[in-house]
């Protein structure tokens, strides 16, 4: 062969690995943008959140500097959107007493949640092998004995969205719901922490929603 006609050959080679390149890039071009422009017409809404129960399950005892308490948490879900999915990759809740965490968080299973769905979870959550700060307990002792504890069930995770068989990367999740529990002895009265010092009575005010950040 030539030399002439040896290097018209690696000519037309480069021509031809040039344009396979350029349409394979023109493809992965085309293909991001159709699900970006998907993404952004149907535009997304974040699932709503709503505590609907959260009840002690082991009394608190006021004179114990570890708050040692266990909790059911009933926690609602609901996807508003008509033709986005979620998938929820991770979810995880614990209790908090003015910004300080009194409980370990526990683990929810992954879920995926289609148009329009409701998820309900009711985890026990306990406060085994948390350090609490002293002050945090006298806080606590104080408002149960004032006649009400103002908590906040948390849940920080990982969402992806899901159009048609296309799936989103992945987005952090963090949810807040503020709880109000009233403090008592069961038939009413005033609180009294009796000579054990423990409160056997704290009961959840009523459902409300909750913040959601994704």
């Amino acid at each position: 062969m030539s030399k002439e006609k040896h290097h018209r050959h690696e000519h037309h080679l480069r021509r031809c690995c040039g344009c396979l390149a350029s349409c394979l890039l023109a493809l992965v071009l085309i293909v991001a943008s159709i699900a970006l422009i998907v993404y952004l017409a149907l535009r997304p809404s974040k699932p709503a959140f709503y505590l609907q129960d959260l009840q002690l399950r082991r009394p608190i005892s006021l004179g114990d500097p570890s708050l040692t308490a266990a909790a059911q948490v009933t926690l609602a879900s609901r996807n508003p959107n008509d033709r986005v999915g979620i998938f929820y990759k991770r979810l995880d809740v614990f209790v908090t007493y003015r910004d300080e965490p009194i409980t370990v968080p526990i683990s929810l299973p992954p879920l995926y949640q289609g148009h329009r769905d409701v998820s309900v979870w009711s985890p026990v959550l306990s406060a085994e092998s948390v350090p609490v700060a002293g002050y945090v307990a006298d806080a606590m002792r104080e408002d149960v004995a004032a006649g009400y504890v103002a908590l906040e069930v948390k849940v920080d995770g990982r969402v992806k969205w899901k159009v048609g068989s296309w799936v989103s990367g992945s987005y952090h999740l963090f949810v807040s719901c503020p709880a109000m529990l009233s403090a008592g002895y069961p038939g009413g009265g005033a609180v009294d922490a009796g000579f054990n010092g423990t409160v056997t009575s704290l009961k959840f005010a009523q459902p409300t929603g909750c913040s959601v950040e994704v």
